[in-house]
């Protein structure tokens, strides 16, 4: 059995960082905690493709529409404010455990709610669960995981993405080929609560609370409780270090000099890549049947399809981090966005549709593999762990912002000039987020990050961790 001596909470974080396996149990608390990134991205989209039959139901007006499908956005971007903070103060585990619950009621609610009211109500719920989950859920993947891992694991919360989207669109077939479209938005948002309920046991069973941030703020003795059952193998053994000052969980700390540029990074990315999917995103089925044509079936098989790209662009992606850095990837998806929303809004729609649909396929894998992933996954890995979920709640809350701008935004330029011309006004999104990304030259990759420095990390671990025989 190794020896490892672990004298202060940098040698907890440099012992998992550069860990030559990683630890299985901590792979699996990962991919438990990306879980949820699915039941985001569920109850997210899921209204989308019922929003026809919510409106015969409820017959709200428009600017009700407009609210109901913003609400989810309000609310995650006021969890992002307060849940980043939150996830640095009170720790991951307990922030997972409650947004998991407020998931489960919530999408109970929406699905059994009487008036619309009730509906933007829940809706806005499941919203501040979102908001709180994401800074949460991401820290605990890039704490769980050892450096080497760290980007694709993080990464992965895209193609779980789009797998939720395809899967909230495919649930609807059933519904339609049995005559049930009357209600068929109450089926699709309620059924959010199944996968909830199963990522809240498996959360009870097996997750546990970041070592990393166990040494920051439960001292020494709990990290190690939580190290021993994630590397069993193992003898941690703890000694007298230097004395450590208290952790500075201040906000304000993500925006002065030395944060100041990534956080620049991180706002534009995350905001505007927001703007973009749920501009696009969002409305997919609209788009598709802007295309097609309003046949229910064509339109939810046409985006099935469409959201294929993005699980193709998203599962790509995270294999590609470790070798070229976020920064690359997001240029590169970036590139691809803006000439495919060029190629879109220069295509007669009318005379060439499937054309048109494969070009915004590629804008979908595109955004998924640069800019749509990289939007949290930046940030997840630009800040040091006392900082991760202040930083990881900045961009979430940028993101929010940017998608209540492309909820409300997209409908009204799409009224105003048509589908083709808002595909080339809105390609001047993607190329902001390229030009921003091209020159602030910011990338985490081979960033020592919990040094809090810009220059390359250091190459081998601490002498403290060098694995000793008894």
């Amino acid at each position: 059995m190794d020896k490892v001596v672990l004298r202060t909470k940098r040698d907890v974080i440099t012992f998992v960082n550069d860990h030559p396996t990683g630890s299985s149990r901590g792979k699996i608390i990962a991919l438990i905690a990306l879980g949820s990134i699915f039941i985001d991205a569920y109850d997210f989209t899921s209204l989308a493709i019922g929003l026809d039959s919510m409106k015969a139901e409820l017959n709200p007006t428009p600017f009700q529409v407009g609210t109901t499908t913003s609400a989810m956005a309000v609310g995650a971007l006021l969890g992002a404010i307060f849940g980043g903070y939150l996830v640095d103060k009170l720790g991951r585990y307990k922030l997972l455990i409650l947004d998991l619950v407020l998931f489960v009621v919530a999408a109970i609610g929406a699905a059994l709610s009487p008036s619309i009211e009730m509906l933007i109500f829940w809706r806005f719920l499941l919203g501040l669960g979102v908001g709180l989950d994401m800074p949460a859920a991401l820290s605990l993947v890039a704490e769980f995981t050892r450096n080497r891992d760290k980007g694709k694991f993080v990464n992965l919360w895209q193609p779980m993405w789009y797998a939720a989207t395809i899967t909230s669109a495919a649930l609807v077939l059933p519904l339609v080929f049995l005559g049930m479209e009357e209600h068929m938005w109450r089926w699709a948002v309620g059924f959010g609560a199944v996968p909830a309920l199963v990522i809240l046991v498996l959360r009870f069973l097996f997750a546990d609370e970041s070592p990393m941030w166990a040494a920051h703020n439960l001292g020494m003795g709990e990290a190690v409780k939580i190290l021993r059952k994630n590397f069993p193998s193992t003898e941690f053994v703890i000694e007298d270090g230097e004395v450590e000052s208290e952790t500075d969980t201040r906000i304000s700390r993500i925006f002065e000099r030395g944060y100041r540029l990534r956080s620049l990074v991180v706002a534009v990315v995350s905001g505007f890549q927001a703007a973009q999917y749920f501009a696009v995103g969002f409305y997919l089925p609209v788009i598709v049947g802007l295309i097609f044509g309003q046949d229910v079936v064509a339109i939810v098989i046409g985006t099935i399809l469409l959201n294929v790209f993005g699980l193709l662009g998203g599962g790509i992606q995270p294999f590609l981090t470790h070798r070229f850095g976020g920064r690359v990837l997001t240029l590169i998806g970036s590139a691809i966005c803006v000439l495919a929303l060029i190629a879109v809004g220069m295509v007669e729609v009318e005379s060439a549709p499937y054309l048109a649909a494969i070009l915004m396929g590629a804008f979908i894998f595109g955004h998924s593999f640069g800019p749509g992933s990289q939007g949290k996954t930046m940030a997840t890995l630009s800040y040091p762990t006392d900082l991760r979920g202040t930083g990881t709640g900045w961009a979430e809350a940028c993101s929010r912002v940017g998608s209540i701008a492309g909820f409300y935004v997209f409908p009204l330029v799409v009224a105003a000039v048509g589908l083709s011309q808002t595909m080339i006004f809105l390609a001047a999104v993607p190329l902001i987020i390229f030009v921003t990304v091209l020159v602030a030259r910011w990338d985490p990759k081979d960033v020592d990050i919990e040094a809090g420095s810009v220059g390359p990390a250091a190459g081998s671990a601490s002498p403290a961790l060098a694995p000793r025989q008894p």
